[in-house]
């Protein structure tokens, strides 16, 4: 088998498109919730917190010298990406949950196993074995 021939099989399976196909989605739903969390919920967030832009929250490790930037810890970046990631883990966790609610109720009824049998009750049916085997 050539090995065109083999790499158009493994690309064409149907796991793999379909692993091609969520990558996209999950990129453009995670622009879509970058855009949500800095144009729609932080703004007000910085608002009512005084008027902080987070994305400008930065603490100065050493000032810009001779024209070369300066170094500095961007922690509102951090702030708003940790934001992002919550919404992001809590769409997919509700997404995932009512798959897995839809998929319970498509699912025939489980056939009920019979119940354990006790240990004494058990116990006096190997005697019980034991003592016929004894008399045979």
């Amino acid at each position: 088998m050539s090995f065109l021939k083999e790499f158009k099989e493994f690309a064409m399976r149907g796991n793999v498109m379909d692993l091609a196909v969520g990558v996209i989605i999950g990129a453009a739903f995670g622009k879509i919730v970058s855009s949500l969390v800095a144009d729609v919920i932080m703004p007000p967030l910085g608002m009512l917190l005084g008027g902080v832009d987070f994305t400008s929250l930065k603490l100065t490790l050493a000032p810009p010298i001779d024209g070369m930037k300066g170094a500095t810890l961007n922690y509102g970046n951090f702030i708003q990406a940790m934001v992002d990631f919550i919404i992001v883990a809590f769409a997919i966790f509700m997404m995932v949950k009512g798959l897995n609610t839809l998929k319970r109720r498509m699912e025939p009824p489980a056939q009920d196993a019979p119940p354990p049998v006790p240990a004494d009750v058990a116990l006096l049916t190997e005697i019980r074995d034991l003592l016929r085997a004894r008399q045979a």
